[in-house]
């Protein structure tokens, strides 16, 4: 399989090499010549244009910002749409509404492309690891013919069903994740307030019933200043979108918003 990547940020570029270190041939595209720079030792091929990348691949992996980018790198004349061969697969790593799949997948689709969502978690460091976690929807035999190269960056792999159903767990993955760095950030200045140093208390509930990625994220220092310069405004998306499911849905956030809703007023990007 023959595949191309666009988005070689953080998390993207770790992801790209792993694919060129698993064998598999390569196209690249960048929007800065500079992302481009850490692949000059690799087999790894440059496009001009998502067209061209898109005409020399099978698979072409996403992992852009927003939905805005999703919509400007594969329509147009220049897009990825406008020469990808019937076949082919588009596979959207970027966290997005679910409806901006599948406004993509109804374009591909008329060109017999497919189009699964597959969101990441875990960062560069576990894409450089093989380690990534995976959440894919779409059509299961898209998703496995995908597979094996989704594998050279992530383990596990989790098939979760249709087309959205990949972006709706990694909103709920994030909201839930939102709502923990809140409730562990006042757990730790409320130990300081009471003697208990909080890098003890991180050392002891990381080992106990109370442990969560939010908690080690934080590193015993209580606020979430240093995190909010770095995610703030993405939580603040991601639980907005998660919300707009929800009311669609008819459904209630409950308590993981309330503790969410908290946390984005904490980080100073209240919803």
């Amino acid at each position: 399989m023959r595949v191309g990547f666009i988005g070689l940020g953080s998390q993207g570029g770790p992801m790209a090499r792993r694919i060129v270190e698993g064998g598999y041939e390569t196209t690249l595209w960048a929007r800065r010549p500079a992302t481009l720079e850490p692949f000059a030792d690799t087999a790894a091929k440059v496009a001009d244009s998502p067209a061209e990348l898109a005409a020399a691949s099978d698979l072409v992996c996403l992992c852009v910002v927003g939905d805005a980018d999703i919509e400007e790198l594969t329509r147009g004349e220049e897009g990825v749409l406008a020469s990808m061969k019937p076949g082919g697969v588009i596979a959207v790593h970027s966290t997005v509404h679910p409806n901006t799949c599948r406004r993509l997948a109804k374009h591909a689709d008329a060109k017999g492309i497919s189009v699964i969502d597959a969101p990441v978690s875990g960062g560069g460091p576990a894409a450089s690891e093989g380690r990534l976690l995976v959440m894919v929807g779409g059509a299961a035999e898209a998703v496995e013919r995908c597979r094996p190269v989704l594998e050279t960056y992530a383990d596990p792999v989790v098939h979760l069903g249709d087309l959205g159903s990949g972006q709706t767990t990694k909103l709920l993955n994030n909201l839930l994740f939102t709502a923990n760095l809140g409730t562990a950030a006042t757990a730790l200045s409320l130990a300081n307030s009471l003697g208990v140093s909080p890098d003890r208390f991180t050392e002891v509930a990381s080992r106990g019933s109370a442990n969560s990625f939010a908690l080690n994220a934080l590193g015993g220092i209580g606020g979430l200043d240093r995190l909010a310069g770095l995610a703030g405004t993405l939580l603040q998306k991601d639980v907005r979108l998660i919300v707009e499911l929800a009311e669609q849905a008819a459904a209630s956030g409950g308590a993981v918003l309330d503790a969410a809703d908290a946390t984005l007023a904490m980080m100073g990007n209240p919803r």
